[in-house]
């Protein structure tokens, strides 16, 4: 059975475990997420339910959105996100769903935005190498060099490693195991580092490989 839950970083910090080994984890506010839609085979061509996570004013949301919320009759929320459900039918709209759905020792694959870095040259976006420093190399030993043949092709190759916007971008960590849930407080605990900043936003869903 698929499983998932929007949820929100709130960092890193270290626990024991019953061997008293410290474990490095992420913690998560995962939820509580309220059912938004329940898309079926017969009515959308496959089975899937929306969640949305996070209180928010209606005057804060376009008016299809709020029409939306509206029409399921529950608080507007600030993020929705769509999961892939077999037995999507099973949840109603309204229902909530909260952290205990997953428990210690489970492994899932989070989703979520990674840190912008801006502007990034070569060596730091691609790991390329530097020119030696010594015997005429110039100012450009961080530079990226040449960008190919001048006479055939007399173009630059797509996908030519070049500095740009590094970061900001949709990465998946997979096959991160649970260290601890704490239900009461819908608290997830996530053996090592997951995407994007702290208050960052992450989809947690069970792993696909495990």
């Amino acid at each position: 059975m698929k499983k998932g839950i929007i949820g929100r970083k709130i960092g890193m910090t270290q626990i024991f475990d019953e061997n008293g080994k410290v474990l490095s984890v992420t913690v998560v506010q995962a939820g509580p997420c309220t059912v938004a839609q329940i898309k079926t085979g017969e009515n959308d061509g496959y089975d899937s339910v929306q969640l949305g996570f996070g209180d928010t004013k209606t005057t804060k949301l376009s008016k299809p959105l709020a029409g939306h919320f509206k029409k399921a009759d529950i608080a507007p929320k600030r993020h929705l996100r769509e999961f892939r459900l077999k037995d999507a039918q099973s949840l109603n709209i309204g229902d909530i769903i909260k952290a205990d759905i997953f428990a210690a020792g489970d492994y899932v694959d989070v989703s979520g935005t990674s840190k912008g870095k801006g502007f990034a040259g070569t060596i730091k976006r691609h790991n390329t190498s530097r020119l030696k420093e010594s015997h005429g190399s110039g100012p450009v030993v961080r530079h990226a060099g040449s960008m190919g043949a001048g006479s055939s092709p007399s173009r630059i190759i797509k996908g030519k490693k070049m500095p740009g916007r590094m970061g900001a971008e949709r990465v998946t960590i997979q096959n991160l195991e649970i260290v601890r849930v704490d239900a009461d407080n819908d608290l997830i605990a996530i053996k090592g580092a997951v995407p994007g900043p702290r208050n960052g936003i992450v989809v947690v869903t069970n792993s696909v490989k495990k």
